[in-house]
């Protein structure tokens, strides 16, 4: 790859992978503010296999550049943004236009990257990090003594909300199918199932007074079980809806349907709460606060993973020329943690 030229991965419509294009061009410049961040490391997430079927709720128009977050290096820097940023290593969450080899960042949205971080390691838990992190410490406020079920135990948030849970001092259970259950079990995790277990009755038999919290990414069917799980005071933090991605119609409705019952469940006098989680939804707050409570959390979940609380899970690692691969990789179900792509 040239230095000097700008690679970039667009997303033209609904496409398989290999529809997926590959892109040249000229290197962009930072405007009033901003950096031009040197990619060395992005990621698959959910999102973007929601994106490119079009069942992302508030994705832009067709053709964009996905890419959730990064990893890089500061190349430049615009007027007021501190030339003094050149050369750090910083990570950003963008929601759109991270799979580039460049890529124009406010410097208001950057967090420093601690030395002795990898690149590949700190993008693992950029967007994920920072969703378990909130979702754990902001929205359920797990303490130590408590027991937590975590659905999808083994997959990019659910292995960083796994750690960061056990880090609190909590008891996890965790839904993975059987392949992952002996790296969960290592881990302290009491596994499930949920191909072959029915997953109330087995969260029932190891909790019968039901769990303090619950993470579901699933949505459906799962979120009015995982509702049912709740002992007295707890919380569910639904976070997605993993079992309508290959449906066909509206993006909104999933969402929309999983609002409708978290509002009202809220209004029910049992002493349970769920919320719907969307880290953008931060921004209500203001951009300075949102700015700034990111910062924080990242900055503690990057501190985690230097103390070891939490491990990099790096499922794989290819360029970002092998994209289409690299989707095929992150939506098979067979890996662990994160597909990690590189300039």
């Amino acid at each position: 790859m040239n230095a000097g030229e700008l690679i970039e991965v667009v997303l033209p419509g609904k496409v398989e992978p290999e529809g997926l294009q590959v892109r040249q061009g000229p290197l962009p410049t930072a405007g009033p503010g901003q950096v031009v961040v040197r990619m060395e490391a992005t990621g698959v997430s959910f999102a973007e296999q929601q994106m490119r079927r079009g069942r992302y709720y508030d994705q832009p128009p067709f053709p964009f550049v996905p890419g959730y977050d990064l990893v890089g290096t500061v190349a430049a820097t615009g007027d007021g943004a501190g030339p003094g940023l050149v050369g750090t290593r910083v990570a950003a969450l963008l929601k759109v236009g991270g799979w580039a080899s460049h890529v124009v960042v406010d410097a208001a949205d950057l967090v420093p990257v601690p030395d002795g971080i990898g690149a590949a390691e700190a993008e693992t838990v950029v967007i994920n990090g920072i969703t378990a992190w909130q979702m754990l410490h902001r929205k359920a406020r797990v303490r130590a003594g408590q027991t937590v079920l975590v659905h999808g135990a083994n997959g990019g948030v659910g292995s960083v909300l796994v750690q960061l849970a056990q880090a609190a001092g909590a008891r996890v259970i965790g839904t993975a199918s059987a392949r992952h259950h002996a790296a969960l079990r290592e881990r302290g995790v009491t596994p499930i199932d949920y191909r072959t277990e029915n997953i109330p009755a087995r969260v029932r038999e190891l909790t019968p007074r039901g769990v303090d919290a619950v993470f579901d990414h699933v949505g459906g069917r799962s979120i009015v079980d995982s509702w049912s799980l709740l002992a007295p005071g707890g919380t569910l933090v639904s976070y997605g809806s993993a079992s309508t991605r290959d449906d066909e119609g509206s993006k909104q409705w999933p969402v929309l349907k999983l609002l409708g019952r978290v509002w009202l469940w809220n209004t029910l006098p049992n002493r349970r709460r769920a919320y719907f989680f969307n880290v953008w939804a931060g921004r209500a707050l203001g951009r300075s606060r949102f700015q700034a409570r990111l910062r924080a959390d990242l900055t503690e979940v990057f501190a985690a993973l230097r103390r070891g609380d939490i491990t990099a899970q790096i499922a794989a690692e290819l360029p970002l020329t092998q994209v289409a691969e690299a989707m095929r990789l992150a939506e098979s179900g067979t890996v662990a943690g994160k597909v990690v792509l590189h300039a």
